[in-house]
């Protein structure tokens, strides 16, 4: 069964589909009897399918990657993905990602299927989402499927949590690690970081709970232990999670969920006033409430109808110190409220149609010592009404993905975007199988309130960066191009991609302007960008105990008006994943990273320097309850140059950790 729905249920109502991930029966996904087994995805289409008949290429992190690769936070989940780009957040503590050139703020992250709330308006912060409940992670790259609007123009991330069991099952786990000759406490042996994990879940097959909670404490790392200045911020974070599942009829599922996370981060660094250094520190707590409500009704012969709600409250408290003495006081809310229904026609002659509605409303509002930030008012709101219509239509080896998506904001007016995808079929060299897929979208992303309204203050730092009103909505035209060639225990992929971008919304880095020591920033529209590139990946199970994962990525990304690249892009990204499942329940894994030097700013030539990291991984099953794992993240200590501003490779060097993982379950009698 899938997302909780019993196995009858599935049965007698072969069209089940819930907004939010519930799934349905998997012969309604067209997947073949000898597919029964493969992965099924739901991101593409939001109709549960085999990965590999999906019209969209959907990239998949599943559970037993996320269990070799130890991940804690969505950031560790996704660093090994194909052609993704992890970059830190300037100013913050935390990660934003880059999929095909397109920034963080052009791709959007959802968890199950419901948008993720951003960072103070900009972008999503991957390290604030915790995995306790989470069962794999589906990419979709480009601007292809008519079932996501703004902000989807560059993919979709889209976190599925696991199906709550019935019965009684019972999890914790613990990690502790260190980072020799960077500790804060100046000791090579001395526990720097912290995580735990406890989850208990269960219930009848009719009504299901889950109770879940992740912290993680990290004293982030010093050069020096009597240095003041500390390059890895101190952060402590707690994500708490509960979630209920009623079976309140044959036909009718209910999910809740409710979340709760906090953080609390302190950065340490010098600012040079002649003629010595002084002592700065920024703290800062975040809190984000998120609460949903999914529902899904079956007609055995009408179809299936899906609702959900979102309400999620996003606030963080930072100050600034100079010394002793506060210098900033800010606080920021987010608030985002959206609720869909989407009706999903009964098949009819091999096709699927879906239809939906969706209403968000965003606000912000944002105080720095007591006065408002955004210019010319104490809080931004917009609202958004979006409706879609999507037909998904099999002919022989032919599928066909077909849709549109009509937005009305409630600062820029109304827009169309066409999406149209084609996938083709056949087998291919004994009990092989090959696959072609093309697709085209429009994409479409209007400005955040924070590029608009935001005042984004690090006059400490000597710049601010200016929200600019003017701005315009952003739009793109997203190609792809790809083929997949299966056959047992090999699968070869290429991809070939184009975004053409009109009003890019970047850092207006040309025109800055300097007060009192300060340079101001703006954002500006770009007229026109581009980004465009290959994508090559391969995985290879060469004899049963050992597999293998090569990926390639070139991106050409290019400010048309200038003639110049984009900045922060690497042109070349490479990724490796070498498994052995060794005698003894031992897995053993390294997971290997590459990027090419980057172009650092829009008006020099100067490139941050290539870099590459290696990761070993440890896990090892004592019994069918208990297991011990241990890892060395960046292997080899590649850490950047601290003393150049313009090198930006990896921020953390070595860490090593050592960690527990006990599961325990009764099954419903």
């Amino acid at each position: 069964m899938y997302r909780g729905l019993p196995a009858q249920t599935c049965a007698l109502l072969p069209n089940i589909l819930l907004l939010a991930g519930l799934c349905t029966q998997p012969a309604q996904s067209w997947a073949s009897p000898s597919r029964e087994f493969e992965p099924l995805v739901v991101t593409a289409t939001r109709t549960l399918q085999a990965q590999s008949l999906a019209p969209v290429r959907v990239e998949l992190v599943d559970a037993s990657e996320l269990q070799r690769m130890h991940a804690q936070t969505l950031a560790d989940a996704l660093e090994n993905v194909p052609g993704l780009q992890l970059r830190e957040i300037h100013g913050k503590s935390g990660h934003e990602l880059l999929l095909q050139g397109l920034s963080g703020d052009q791709v959007l992250v959802l968890i199950n299927g419901q948008p993720l709330a951003t960072s103070t308006g900009s972008t999503v912060d991957l390290d604030q989402y915790a995995l306790a409940e989470v069962e794999r992670i589906e990419i979709v790259k480009g601007a292809s499927s008519a079932h996501y609007g703004s902000a989807a123009m560059g993919g979709v991330v889209n976190v599925i949590t696991r199906d709550v069991s019935d019965g009684l099952s019972l999890g914790a786990r613990f990690e502790g690690g260190s980072r020799p000759g960077q500790n804060p406490g100046g000791e090579d042996a001395e526990a720097s970081a912290r995580s735990f994990q406890v989850q208990v879940e269960g219930g009848t097959p009719a009504l299901r709970m889950r109770l879940a909670a992740d912290q993680i404490n990290d004293d982030g790392f010093k050069l020096h232990p009597q240095d003041w200045a500390q390059p890895g911020d101190r952060s402590r974070r707690q994500q708490y999670a509960a979630e209920l599942n009623w079976q309140a009829a044959p036909a009718l599922s209910v999910q809740l969920n409710h979340n709760r996370y906090q953080e609390d981060d302190e950065s340490r660094y010098e600012y040079y006033a002649a003629p010595a250094y002084i002592d700065q520190r920024r703290t800062e707590d975040i809190e984000r409430i998120r609460s949903s409500v999914d529902a899904g009704y079956v007609w055995q012969h009408a179809g299936a109808l899906s609702v959900s709600a979102l309400d999620e409250r996003y606030s963080s408290h930072s100050v600034s110190h100079s010394q002793a003495a506060v210098v900033t006081d800010r606080r920021a809310h987010i608030d985002q409220q959206q609720w869909s229904v989407q009706w999903d026609a009964p098949r009819w002659k091999k096709q699927l149609l879906s239809i939906g509605i969706e209403q968000r409303h965003e606000s912000l509002r944002q105080q720095s010592n007591g006065q408002s930030e955004l210019q010319g008012a104490g809080e931004v709101r917009r609202r958004g009404d979006d409706v879609f219509v999507q037909n998904h239509i099999k002919l022989g080896q032919h599928s066909i993905l077909a849709g549109l998506r009509a937005q009305d904001d409630s600062d820029f007016g109304g827009h169309v975007a066409p999406k149209l995808a084609w996938r083709w079929g056949r087998a291919w060299h004994q009990d092989g199988q090959i696959h072609l897929r093309a697709s085209f979208g429009g994409g479409y992303r209007v400005p955040n309130l924070k590029e608009r309204h935001y005042l984004f203050d690090h006059s400490a730092l000597g710049y601010q960066v200016v929200g600019n009103p003017a701005l315009q909505p952003e739009s793109s035209s997203s190609w792809q191009l790809g083929v997949t060639a299966q056959r047992p225990g090999l699968e070869l992929h290429a991809n070939v991609f184009r975004n053409d971008v009109e009003d890019l919304i970047q850092t207006d880095l040309d025109n800055a302007q300097v007060l009192n020591g300060v340079a101001l920033y703006s954002y500006a529209n770009i007229a026109r960008a581009r980004t465009q590139g290959l994508e090559t990946s391969a995985r290879w199970r060469f004899t049963p105990l050992w597999s293998l994962q090569l990926a390639y990525t070139y991106t050409d990304a290019q400010d048309l008006n200038a003639g110049r690249s984009l900045t922060r892009r690497p042109r070349h990204m490479a990724r490796m994943g070498l498994d052995w499942d060794a005698p003894l329940d031992l897995q053993v894994s390294l997971r290997g990273r590459y990027q090419s030097d980057e172009r650092v700013d829009a008006d020099s030539t100067t490139r941050s320097p290539s870099w590459a990291t290696v990761d070993l991984k440890l896990n090892h099953a004592l019994d069918n309850r208990l297991s011990v794992f241990a890892g060395i993240e960046n292997l080899f200590d590649r850490q950047r140059d601290f003393s150049s501003a313009n090198d930006f490779g990896p921020l953390y060097g070595r860490y090593v950790y050592l960690g527990l993982d006990w599961r325990w379950r009764v099954e419903s009698s």
